[in-house]
């Protein structure tokens, strides 16, 4: 017997609420409620302030792992809700990841994924609009995987034009990449400030950078001359 199609949130209601600076989250897995998120202390990436850090300035450079955008959406989104040490319970519910399919098949969601010889061993998902990007979750299966697509990520969206950054919860792992908090309150000035189309577009960005002759060159460039 198959298990219920979960009821999908409603693109424009995902969209909406993140435009008000609110997200969905759910309790486990299996969950059939999400609860909504307006977290008093928010945390973001400035892209100018990125540590981009000697050491995985090496792995970037050296193409150690091949990066892509948009190649596999389901499986990274997938990969960020399976339990992990630290939390028993995953937030990402089904209905949460269904809907986030269908955000990201509306084109409003993305994925970076970090390969090592043909194996995905990381990556990140998010929602984007405006000129903005809100970071859902990321996942490692080996070292530097996570930081590398995070690496990719902010040197895509300078080249697209993008202004914001947006990592939810502060956590030591994102401070030492350079995320700092602001209150809600200078969170929500920060999405104003941010409205209207970005020049380009994250998967645009990375297939630019990929069309290079050493692909991780062209990102430890682009985030040296920034930091």
């Amino acid at each position: 017997m198959h298990a219920p199609v979960p009821e999908l949130i409603p693109v424009e209601l995902l969209l909406h609420a993140y435009r008000s600076g609110i997200f969905p989250m759910a309790d486990h897995r299996g969950d059939r409620e999400v609860y909504w998120v307006e977290p008093r202390e928010r945390a973001i990436i400035p892209l100018g302030g990125f540590r981009f850090s000697k050491s995985l300035r090496k792995v970037v450079k050296q193409d150690r792992f091949r990066v892509t955008c948009d190649h596999d959406f389901r499986a990274v989104i997938a990969a960020c809700a399976e339990p992990r040490e630290e939390h028993a319970e995953s937030w990402i519910s089904y209905q949460i990841e269904s809907s986030y399919i269908a955000l990201h098949e509306a084109g409003h969601a993305h994925s970076i994924e970090v390969w090592d010889d043909g194996a995905l061993v990381g990556g990140l998902y998010g929602v984007a609009f405006d000129r903005v990007f809100c970071g859902e979750s990321m996942f490692s299966r080996t070292d530097n995987a996570s930081k590398t697509a995070l690496a990719w990520l902010v040197a895509a969206m300078r080249e697209a034009g993008y202004a914001l950054l947006d990592c939810q919860f502060m956590t030591d792992h994102l401070a030492t990449m350079g995320a700092v908090a602001l209150p809600q309150s200078a969170y929500l000035e920060k999405l104003r400030e941010a409205r209207g189309p970005a020049s380009g577009s994250i998967p645009r960005a990375v297939a630019a950078a990929n069309a290079h002759s050493s692909p991780g060159n062209s990102i430890a460039q682009s985030l040296t001359q920034m930091s």
